[in-house]
């Protein structure tokens, strides 16, 4: 995992990786992901100690993943951090020193193509599965929030699941909304939050008490995994590859929407069907469509 053309993200390796651990690697394997990335800095005694495995189990999970030794899984780990923080004008930076070829409809249909199937092929089957259990038992209530840029697709997803069964609700973005949303949530409730690099401070807040109230979380992320991603039932990460210099695709993150989408279309039927029903009777009753 350590090499390849297309990197996979540290986190996300760490993640993959743990279905060929060993069980005591794969101790190894949830501390650091529970306190990523700090827990992989410290020293192999201590990570080690932490996970309650010996020292030569450390080194055998870093030799799992392709690295030679701890610290080249350290210094991987070093480089894994440059790309997680990111911003626009590192990237747009960071293009205009590799001297890419001029963009165009070609360019970009190759690459958003690529990233789509590397974003599909990358998702567990089973966590896609379990997002849709969570998403289509009636009597879960259904919490939405995205960030800065995704709050766009975490309203469409709200929307769209809205018009397929009740209980629904988009976060508000104003305070007030927001501080009744989470004290009314409960066990039972899932919280369905989209968390991309340049993490969101508030987006963890509302993870950790979404947590705290026994609620499920379903985090869409980046190939980085978002910090929300060690304590969230299901992650969902997709590839960030754009033809813009500066700015990661959220293509592959609409296709994870879509999919969603209809797959809890085809999983509620007729209950579906039902619901669309009383929509449209609704809205023609308010005189909106």
């Amino acid at each position: 995992m350590a090499g390849g053309d297309a990197p996979v993200p540290m986190a996300e390796a760490i993640r993959r990786g743990m279905a060929d651990c060993s069980p005591a690697e794969r101790k190894v394997a949830r501390v650091l992901l529970s306190s990523y990335p700090s827990a992989g800095f410290e020293t192999v005694a201590k990570l080690a100690a932490r996970a309650g495995v010996s020292g030569p189990t450390v080194l055998r999970f870093a030799n799992r993943l392709g690295y030679r030794g701890f610290p080249d899984f350290q210094q991987a780990l070093r480089d894994d951090l440059d790309e997680r923080s990111a911003s626009p004008i590192d990237l747009q930076a960071r293009h205009r020193s590799e001297g890419g070829p001029a963009s165009g409809l070609e360019r970009a249909a190759s690459i958003m193509g690529e990233t789509l199937v590397r974003t599909f092929d990358g998702l567990v089957p089973g966590e896609f599965e379990r997002a849709v259990d969570l998403l289509c038992t009636p009597r879960n209530r259904v919490l939405v929030s995205g960030g800065r840029f995704s709050g766009l697709l975490a309203r469409l997803l709200a929307q769209h699941l809205q018009l397929v069964r009740p209980g629904v609700t988009a976060l508000p973005e104003h305070d007030a909304g927001r501080i009744e949303a989470v004290a009314g949530l409960r066990r039972g409730d899932v919280v369905v939050l989209f968390d991309y690099r340049r993490y969101e401070e508030p987006t963890r807040r509302l993870a950790a008490a979404a947590r705290e109230r026994r609620a499920s979380v379903i985090l869409l992320t980046d190939a980085w995994l978002s910090p929300i991603a060690s304590d969230a039932d299901v992650v969902l990460p997709s590839e960030t590859d754009s033809p813009s210099a500066a700015f990661d695709a959220m293509t592959p993150v609409l296709a994870i929407v879509e999919a969603l989408i209809a797959e809890c279309a085809e999983r509620l039927g007729t209950a579906a069907s039902a619901r669309m029903r009383e929509v449209e009777e609704a809205g023609r009753e308010l005189g909106l469509y």
